[in-house]
């Protein structure tokens, strides 16, 4: 007789899995091959088979001094306790287990931090309470202060083939620092990005454990990781494998605000792109792993608008840009158009660029006009978080989309269309003065993390 609460099994014969059921996930074991430039990273459930994550650094083989070696050893495991969040959320169980590496109580602070907080937004769609409920057990001493290791001065910059990276490589450019500029996976978008910036690539490859796929198809739960927190610590593997006292990011001060969800309180999608993390990681790595590789955001003083205005200055990337999150998803590998025009992530940036840039140029880039589109209302509604809240994704503030279309319902160009009108007619007679003003949101905000001789150089370009 079969038992009506548990899934049936699947017709390739896969048995159903039932994240209910787990207690434990087990940190297996990470190693990294310094001929072959492979890292591999283990995980379990509870008494199964590891299920291996791969990762390749070209340029193998590595020679590393010894406290190097050491620093790379740090970071590899760092990486691995952090990149296991893609694992754990299949079944999301009470318990860790660090059967290869032991933890001290800062790691442990670290990692609760990262996975109740970059795991809210999968926590609130599945129905769970990670806050309190996951178990890191400490069981190592607090390691010697990480030495200062003589890494080259040059930087390592995270591209993702957005505006906002694009800001953080020509405004490093402008100050005269030596970088690289570095992503994760084969997409031929950021590859496309990348080289437009003429400047040295580093292309990481990752491949996730096949069995994580098996999983979900047979039944495990599923939802938004911390993406950036993973992408860090590769990124801080990487510096130190290749030699970089610094790894950029271009995260802006509205990372660091989510959701307002009624009854739940704030639900952040893009929480390891916030203040937040950027400190407690930053910070982390200076002590444990090793105390000249410095970690920031170089946009974090910063709002999206400051930021578009300041891509807005130049048509340098025009063709090549996109912060279109469903390009990726569903265009392919070779996507034919760089945006779908139907996300938040198009919304807000058409909206952002639109008070920076001339309407022919943005029209042209995206290939429509959104703010002339009525079906576009209710996403639009979101973004300023009229009767709906911010959407779950990597967008503004509701305050920076209200000023931005404030600002543009009394721009000759704008103030007709559809989206324009509709705020000017129905919505901004709700809002108070102050709920649209765009000027405070120009300005320079504390705190930041930038490299203390870069942080005039940047207030200057971005117009603080």
């Amino acid at each position: 007789m079969t038992d009506p609460q548990m899934p049936a099994q699947h017709a390739d014969g896969t048995p159903p899995f039932i994240p209910d059921t787990v207690r434990v996930f087990h940190f297996v074991r990470a190693r990294f091959d310094a001929a072959s430039g492979e890292a591999r990273l283990g995980y379990a459930f509870d008494d199964g088979a590891p299920m291996v994550e791969v990762l390749r650094f070209p340029g193998a083989p590595f020679t590393l001094a010894p406290e190097r070696a050491r620093a790379v050893d740090a970071a590899l495991r760092l990486l691995h306790q952090i990149a296991g969040v893609s694992y754990y959320k299949a079944a999301a169980p009470p318990q860790m287990a660090f059967d290869d590496a032991p933890i001290d109580a800062q790691t442990a602070a670290l990692l609760r931090l990262i996975y109740e907080n970059g795991l809210g937004e999968f926590a609130y769609r599945n129905g769970l309470q990670l806050r309190g409920h996951i178990d890191f057990p400490v069981a190592a001493e607090p390691p010697a202060a990480a030495p200062a290791l003589g890494l080259p001065a040059q930087a390592l910059v995270a591209i993702g083939g957005g505006k906002d990276s694009l800001v953080s490589i020509e405004t490093l450019r402008k100050a005269g620092v030596e970088q690289t500029v570095a992503f994760i996976g084969g997409s031929q978008l950021i590859a496309a990005c990348a080289q437009r910036t003429g400047l040295p690539t580093l292309t990481i490859g990752r491949q996730l454990a096949p069995e994580l796929f098996a999983l979900n198809r047979a039944g495990a739960r599923n939802g938004h990781i911390p993406v950036t927190a993973v992408n860090s610590a590769i990124l801080l593997l990487a510096a130190l494998l290749y030699g970089f006292d610094q790894v950029v990011f271009s995260n802006e001060r509205s990372a660091s605000y989510g959701s307002l969800i009624p009854g739940t309180g704030e639900v952040n999608h893009q929480w390891s792109k916030g203040w937040d993390f950027e400190r407690a990681f930053g910070d982390y790595v200076q002590r444990h792993v090793a105390a000249d590789l410095r970690y920031y955001s170089l946009l974090r003083p910063f709002s999206e608008l400051a930021v578009a205005r300041a891509f807005a200055r130049s048509d340098r990337y025009d063709a090549h840009f996109s912060s279109c999150n469903r390009n990726f998803h569903l265009l392919g590998a070779r996507p034919t158009s760089r945006w779908c025009g139907q996300c938040p992530k198009c919304r807000f940036v058409f909206l952002a660029l639109a008070a920076f840039m001339p309407k022919p140029r943005l029209v042209g880039i995206f290939g429509r006009n959104l703010l002339d589109e009525p079906a576009q209302f209710d996403g639009f509604d979101a973004l300023i978080e009229y009767q709906d809240h911010k959407p779950f994704e990597c967008v503004g503030e509701g305050r920076e989309s209200r000023a931005l279309l404030a600002a543009l319902s009394t721009a000759p160009a704008w103030r007709e269309d559809a989206v324009v009108a509709r705020f000017a007619g129905e919505i901004a007679p709700q809002l108070a003065l102050e709920d649209t003003d765009m000027a405070p949101l120009l300005r320079w905000h504390e705190p930041q993390r930038i490299a203390a001789e870069l942080v005039e150089v940047v207030r200057a370009d971005l117009g603080a």
